[in-house]
Parts: structure tokens; sequence; C-alpha cells
């Protein structure tokens, strides 16, 4: 299933208390909402694709529980873009100090800011190029400082940073590393390969 983008123009646009309050009315169902204002219903994963985000954020908040650097997020959770999107990247980290900068409402609802760093883990009906296009347009575009896009059906990872051309690695019998953004973070591609 792909995800369905609703168009609410002739409704005006929702606030970003009130479209908070839509999603906390449809527990059911997993929303994110572009810069133009369209709600993106959301498809749920399959097995598969559940198994990897599940080990990439494992490996995260491994790493996170040693560095004490910031916060670790699920695909579960949305944030508030500066664009005014409201996006959900499978694997999303925070430093510490953005995240305590923070009033407690921000935090209990979508945070407002974009993520030092995402993952984005290309799911079996996911479109190359778009995921693609998301990576700049949404994340670099709104201050993201390091961005993955994993690509378990071709054994590619892409990786995104605002000032240098982007990177691809090919094969998943490697490690890829956090640099400056994540010091000492390895993701281990190779624990990709064993799953699915």
């Amino acid at each position: 299933m792909e995800a369905i983008t609703l168009s609410l123009k002739q409704f005006g646009s929702f606030s970003n208390d009130e479209f908070y309050n839509f999603c906390q009315d449809n527990p059911n169902l997993k929303f994110e909402r572009s810069a133009q204002g369209q709600i993106i219903i959301m498809p749920n994963t399959g097995g598969q694709t559940g198994d990897l985000n599940s080990e990439l954020n494992m490996q995260m908040r491994i790493w996170n529980k040693q560095s004490k650097l910031g916060k670790v997020f699920d695909s579960s959770t949305a944030f508030q873009l500066p664009s005014s999107a409201v996006r959900s990247p499978d694997v999303a980290w925070v430093s510490i100090s953005r995240w305590q900068a923070l009033s407690d409402e921000q935090q209990t609802k979508f945070p407002p800011l974009c993520p030092d760093f995402v993952i984005e883990l290309r799911s079996e009906t996911d479109n190359l190029k778009e995921l693609q296009k998301k990576m700049t347009d949404e994340w670099l575009g709104n201050g993201c400082s390091l961005a993955w896009l994993i690509d378990p059906k071709e054994e590619k990872a892409y990786i995104y940073r605002p000032t240098q051309a982007l990177e691809v690695v090919s094969g998943f019998d490697q490690t890829i590393g956090g640099g400056e953004v994540l010091p000492n973070f390895v993701l281990d591609l190779r624990e990709l390969k064993n799953l699915g």
C-alpha cells in the first residue's frame, strides 16, 4: 500500500495544535503533513521492513546509551519542521542541548525542530526518487546535519550532508560512520543483510 495524500485547500489548513489533535483523535492511522498543508496517510510497514527498522533503532539506541549525547526516536515520532511540514523519519536523533531547550509541552507534542540526524528505510512500496527528494528537500532543507537513506532491496546506503556531495555505499558487507554529528557511531550494515 502506498501513502495517500489529501488536499484540504477548500477547508483551510490545520494549525499546529489542530493537526496534533487531529492525529490524537485518529490513533489507528499515521499521518504526516507536507509543507503545503496536505495531509498524508502513511501505510503500516510489513514484517521485513519492521524487523530492519528495529535493527536500525537498536544500533542507534545502544550507541546513544553509551554516549549520552542526545535522544533517539522511532518511526512513530513526528517532528514539526521549520517549513511547517510534519514528518516522521524511521530513526531520528536530536542532540541533548537542542532537546533540553524545548519546553515540556513541546517535547510532549510534535517537537518543533528538525532532527540533527535521520535514517529513512526504503520499504517494499517506497519510490526511490520520492525518498531521495524527501532527503534533500525535507531533511537537509530543514536543517538536518546528516541523513541516511537505507535501501535494503538494492543493498545501498545514500549519505546526505548539507555541504558535501551525495555519497553512495554499495553492498551491505561493511559499516558506515556518523562522523562529527554522531561521534564513534558505526552502523553495521552486515546486520541488515542477515535480516529479512
